[in-house]
């Protein structure tokens, strides 16, 4: 080592070290993303003989003060682990950590392309934590998650479910770890999308895109090519924590993952997709020729009724249940219903009164936008009195 690199160093260490002191004896300091990273980022750039004596000593004060992260940065005018990243830097060192602490998370318009039931926390993340059925563990490791952590959710399908996961970590290059953890899916349900998702990882799919080995009941990916597959089983590394449920250790996993992170992968060109069509309602609906409906929330009797009209007003059936499906079921099969969107209509109000009659809610029947009378106000009687229309 030449004189003025010793110097430069032994400089850089003058400088950093106090740093190092006023971050562990602030408190400010324990759960904020900045002193965790950049107390990984020093300790990984630097062996233990690079850093005995003092500066071990401050890395080692900073360590025993830490607590989990609550936030990536407070942007604090002053920032004491950032100072002394910056200091090391200067003196030739590659300490900086692998995501900023002191950078804003990211949000980067289209991604990921899909919804999901996920939550985006930062795009620059390496780190993809797939939670399974578990909702609850899902929201806990968003809330505590550190800053290399990119996105949380579950999934709940060995097909689909897996489909959206694997388009979604492919459109963001620098995720390059999936941890799988939380409970699978019950044995007699049959999905199984977390030991499915290994067996991806493990095997990749066959001829008829059938994951091989996969325990799932339809382990089918229609809508995945062999390429997309290849490229993330090959840049994507995928960690088994099935039954896993407590978020320290899951977090300390992503820590561990994201402490060796190779740097982006090669980006995946986007496969042809489907362009969603923009929904509209119609102007006029044109009037179903077997006739029409009226839907009531009988609360007295905790029933749904369903009366059906000939277009000449006059009253033909009357059905009966607790449930929309009770309804709609006989309504089809007694051809009560004619046309597609007066089917979709009427399944809509059905499920709208069925919510009222479990939750106590109101419930008003919406107007169709059809040629027809205008709507009629229909009184219940007795307990139980509601607005219906006719559909």
């Amino acid at each position: 080592m030449s004189k003025d690199r010793s110097i430069s160093i032994k400089a850089a260490l003058a400088e950093a070290i106090p740093q190092l002191r006023k971050a562990a004896n602030a408190k400010k300091c324990w759960p904020c993303g900045c002193l965790h990273d950049s107390l990984r980022a020093i300790k990984r750039a630097l062996p233990l003989d690079q850093r005995a004596g003092e500066l071990e000593a401050a890395l080692r004060a900073g360590e025993e003060r830490l607590s989990p992260v609550q936030y990536d940065c407070l942007g604090c005018e002053v920032c004491y682990p950032a100072l002394a990243v910056n200091a090391l830097t200067q003196a030739g060192g590659q300490f900086s950590p692998e995501v900023c602490p002191t950078e804003k998370p990211e949000e980067r318009a289209g991604w990921p392309p899909f919804p999901g039931t996920y939550r985006v926390l930062r795009y620059q993340g390496s780190v993809a934590i797939c939670t399974l059925t578990d909702e609850d563990l899902c929201a806990v490791i968003a809330r505590e998650a550190c800053p290399n952590i990119s996105i949380v959710g579950t999934l709940q399908t060995e097909n689909l479910g897996i489909e959206r996961l694997i388009q979604n970590v492919l459109a963001n290059p620098r995720i390059r770890f999936v941890i799988v953890c939380g409970t699978d899916s019950r044995k007699a349900i049959g999905h199984l999308p977390g030991q499915s998702l290994i067996a991806l990882a493990r095997h990749g799919m066959d001829n008829r895109s059938r994951i091989i080995g996969a325990p799932g009941k339809r382990p089918v990916l229609r809508n995945l090519s062999r390429e997309a597959v290849e490229h993330f089983r090959q840049t994507v590394n995928v960690i088994d924590l099935i039954g896993a449920t407590a978020a320290p250790a899951i977090l300390d996993t992503a820590q561990e993952c994201a402490a060796r992170n190779p740097g982006p992968a090669p980006p995946f060109a986007p496969e042809h997709g489907i362009t969603p069509i923009k929904g509209y309602l119609p102007g006029r609906m044109v009037r179903d020729p077997a006739g029409y409906f009226v839907v009531y929330v009988d609360r007295g009797h905790g029933l749904l009724s369903l009366e059906h009209y000939r277009n000449d007003g006059v009253l033909d059936t009357v059905i009966e249940g607790r449930t929309a499906p009770e309804l709609y079921m006989p309504a089809i099969e007694m051809e009560l219903i004619s046309r597609l969107d007066h089917a979709a209509y009427l399944g809509k109000e059905l499920a709208k009164a069925e919510r009222a009659l479990l939750t106590g809610g109101p419930y008003v029947q919406d107007a169709a936008p059809e040629e027809s009378d205008p709507p009629v106000t229909v009184d219940c009687g007795g307990t139980s009195s509601c607005e219906e229309t006719q559909t």
